[in-house]
């Protein structure tokens, strides 16, 4: 049995505790500052020193400052090194961390996962993503574990990447894409129930317009003496009434012209015009008109659409010929880069270059003050009484343009022809 010690053994020994205490806060201060390179640890055979090869003071330095976590293991999972930033993750102080086991960070849901990640990442560089305890809340990381070399034995080096601001915003994205999708199944709904509206509106607008001309013809026809004066009146409502009956066709085309469904076919623009031009050949031939194309390239498009937008663009360049002149209508092409498209021009689909088809014509021109307002619908710039028209033309090569991944333009002055230009990505 020990004699018992004397009040001035008591506080000698109460004084040894307190330097080496001291001396144990200093050597975890010089350890964070790069000012030694070694650090004690009690393991299964008593007290270890362990050293760094690589360590020097400007790579602890930037391991200290970095915003990943930075520790180092040894074979039993303790921590022998680690950075201000793991110890913030954790909501530890730093000099509780050193010298502690790492796998309590980590969440009791992830412990299997550890368990794997570590046996895995002590035969080659791995990477896993675990959730750590961040006091009483969690914290999601990204874990990049690399084996290394030190002087007294082989450990483990973590990187720890919060991934808490990435989560949020997958989340968010997630949440945005969720949103968008629900948008454009409504929209699509929403525009079948549009194209179905202008279908059956038409047809029941079409009936009693037929019937007005219908009978206005057997008035005419049997009632003619009678109506004497009349029949300036009966004649005017007919021509109203056909003038009705294709406004309706036009915004039934118009409606029809839906957004673009993929195709993978090539379209020749070139047989497209053609087919154009033979829709179009009467009047082409009543006005001798002159028609020059380029040879046009293949695109991916629709056949019908793109049919509709060069019948516009072409009937437009005869309707609006100078009287007296023959008119001379040219479509030209050539590839242009997306920086030299003209100011202001945004087409539907970015691309580093463009087809740009000009539609070119000697016609009466137009002031360019009036360039926005020609692409909308029901939009003209001169009457019906010098022009015949529905103004819903261009409207619809606006659609086409757009539904292609392009964009339209026009350059002209009153008097001097229009040149037309269409864009379509390449």
């Amino acid at each position: 049995m020990n004699p018992p010690r004397t009040f001035e053994q008591v506080i000698a020994e109460n004084e040894q505790l307190r330097i080496q205490l001291e001396e144990a806060l200093d050597t975890i201060q010089a350890i964070r500052t790069g000012q030694v390179d070694a650090i004690v640890v009690e393991g299964q055979q008593g007290h270890e020193l362990y050293t760094l090869k690589t360590a020097d003071q400007t790579y602890r330095v930037f391991i200290e400052t970095m915003h990943e976590g930075a520790v180092t293991l040894n074979e039993q999972g303790l921590i022998l090194y680690s950075n201000s930033t793991f110890a913030a993750m954790v909501g530890k102080p730093l000099s509780s961390v050193i010298g502690s086991a790492f796998k309590p960070y980590i969440t009791l849901d992830y412990q299997a996962t550890y368990e794997l990640f570590i046996q895995e990442s002590w035969q080659k560089a791995s990477k896993r993503e675990l959730t750590l305890y961040q006091g009483e809340t969690t914290l999601t990381c990204l874990v990049s574990a690399t084996p290394l070399q030190l002087d007294e034995g082989n450990c483990l080096s973590l990187i720890l990447t919060d991934l808490t601001a990435q989560k949020q915003t997958q989340a968010l994205l997630k949440s945005t894409n969720e949103a968008l999708a629900l948008a454009n199944k409504a929209l699509y709904r929403s525009n079948e129930s549009l194209e179905q509206f202008a279908y059956v509106a038409s047809h029941d607008l079409q009936e009693p317009l037929r019937k007005i001309q219908q009978f206005g013809d057997l008035l005419k026809s049997q009632y003619e003496t009678q109506l004497q004066d009349g029949v300036n009146y009966l004649e005017r409502m007919q021509s109203a009434a056909s003038r009705m009956s294709t406004l309706i066709r036009a915004l039934l085309r118009y409606s029809r012209i839906s957004t673009l469904h993929k195709s993978t076919a090539l379209i020749s623009l070139n047989q497209v015009i053609d087919a154009v031009l033979t829709d179009l050949e009467l009047v082409i031939t009543e006005k001798k008109a002159i028609i020059e194309i380029d040879e046009l390239p293949p695109i991916l498009g629709d056949a019908l659409q793109l049919g509709q937008l060069f019948q516009n663009l072409l009937s437009n360049s005869l309707k609006f010929g100078q009287a007296g002149q023959t008119p001379h209508i040219t479509i030209r092409y050539q590839s242009v880069a997306a920086s030299d498209l003209p100011a202001g021009l945004h087409p539907a689909q970015p691309a580093a270059r463009y087809h740009q088809i000009a539609v070119n014509d000697n016609g009466v021109g137009f002031d360019e003050k009036y360039l926005d307002r020609i692409f909308q619908v029901f939009q003209r710039l001169h009457g019906r009484s010098e022009y015949a028209g529905t103004g819903i033309g261009l409207a619809i090569c606006q659609k086409v343009v757009d539904n292609h991944g392009g964009a339209i333009t026009a350059v002209s002055q009153p008097g001097q022809g229009a040149t037309f230009l269409v864009y379509l990505p390449i």
